[in-house]
């Protein structure tokens, strides 16, 4: 009869982010340990919140999703999620009320640069990541990202005003 006993897991490089695991497998007649390279999941660079209930947010939105790296982020629609998944330090109220992006640090940016952020790890869009968080125009993107914000409740449907 043999049987299989998982124990401590390894980190170990040369496996592309996979963990390897101890297995000794044990039989009435002998022992043996060998490593199994187990793939790990990985960790999104970045987590979204968007207000899925604004037309011009949700499209703006969509076009990103579609796009190359978007499988590097974790979209959260805050307008239909449930509260934790949110995360810590972020209301609802304030989810929905500007857009904002996590960092794999726990950190949160919102506005013009949540967008510089989210730009950043979608390859198509990198250029404009960097240049956006460049001293001349970070201010100028925060200010278009103001304008933005006065006119987007002009946006919403009428019955969610």
């Amino acid at each position: 009869m043999q049987s299989i006993i998982e124990s401590d897991e390894l980190r170990q490089s040369g496996f592309d982010g996979a963990t390897l695991r101890r297995v000794t497998t044990t039989n009435d007649l002998s022992h043996a340990t060998v490593a199994v390279a187990v793939p790990t999941p990985p960790q999104p660079q970045l987590t979204v919140y968007f207000d899925g209930a604004c037309p011009v947010c949700s499209r703006e939105i969509a076009h990103y999703q579609g796009q190359a790296g978007a499988q590097a982020c974790q979209w959260v629609d805050a307008a239909h999620c449930p509260p934790d998944a949110l995360g810590p330090g972020l209301a609802r109220d304030q989810a929905l009320g500007r857009f904002h992006v996590r960092l794999p640090d726990g950190r949160l940016l919102d506005g013009a640069a949540g967008f510089a952020a989210l730009w950043r790890v979608m390859p198509g869009w990198r250029w404009l990541g960097w240049l956006a968080q460049t001293a001349p125009v970070r201010p100028l993107a925060a200010l278009a990202y103001s304008v933005f914000l006065r006119l987007r409740p002009l946006w919403r449907p009428a019955a969610s005003r």
